[in-house]
């Protein structure tokens, strides 16, 4: 069996939560856990998925990002456990059987696509019974408090009182903040059993920090509420009701 340690982006205190996943699921009887990345980009997540023994799907529509991501699960060995679909998120019904994964993720990808809860109700549809959705997002409160501290008061007011959290420019359609994410998991029919932020202090912190000292205050931070609403994404963990 190959290690189970998922070395992609984002903070450990997410890493770790994706690795008890795939624990979970090799408990259940899943020897090479199924994961279905959403929007996955050029296997940022989905190369080290693959490198820990998973049998990866990954939904993406840039031939680019694409072709990056072939190119580094040569590099890898794993180009025999990642299956590419070249298609947008609406179309992964099409593609993938119903309850079919272990882990559903949607990393960086609600903030972009033009019907969140219709992709919601997809990734939804797509985890087996006992498996997980991870959603990684925007978060709405940490871009009003980036653009305060850097001195746009006014732009920060008014991504405080947008009703998508975004101003005229962003490169987003939406932000996020907990409890919306949390309502939206739900109206896809999900229970969510976990919400924590990512990147809490990384994006603000000017001084010199050394990288371990700033890992193991993510790591305590990330469940913490209050610097949860601050954090520069939050990530939620949703099941299908059992």
């Amino acid at each position: 069996m190959k290690t189970e340690t998922v070395a992609a982006r984002g903070s450990g205190a997410v890493r770790r939560v994706l690795e008890a996943e795939l624990k979970a699921a090799r408990a259940r009887g899943a020897e090479h856990p199924r994961v279905v990345d959403v929007g996955g980009g050029s296997g940022g997540w989905a190369v080290p998925f693959a490198a820990a023994g998973c049998r990866v799907t990954v939904v993406e529509p840039s031939p680019n990002a694409l072709a990056t991501l072939q190119r580094r699960a040569e590099e890898e060995g794993v180009s025999e456990l990642i299956t590419v679909i070249a298609d947008d998120s609406d179309a992964l019904g099409r593609h993938v059987e119903a309850g079919s994964a272990d882990l559903v993720l949607a990393h960086g990808l609600l903030e972009i696509v033009d019907d969140p809860a219709a992709v919601l109700t997809a990734l939804a549809t797509a985890v087996a019974p006992g498996g997980a959705v991870s959603v990684l997002v925007a978060n709405r409160h940490a871009a009003v408090l980036q653009r305060a501290l850097s001195g746009r008061v006014g732009e920060a007011r008014q991504l405080l009182e947008s009703a998508s959290g975004v101003v005229p420019g962003d490169t987003v359609l939406r932000r996020f903040d907990a409890e919306g994410l949390r309502a939206g998991l739900e109206r896809a029919g999900l229970d969510v059993t976990l919400l924590q932020g990512d990147r809490v202090i990384s994006d603000l912190v000017t001084g010199d920090v050394r990288e371990e000292d700033l890992a193991d205050f993510e790591r305590a931070a990330a469940a913490t509420p209050a610097l949860r609403e601050i954090a520069g994404r939050l990530h939620a963990v949703a099941r299908p009701p059992a």
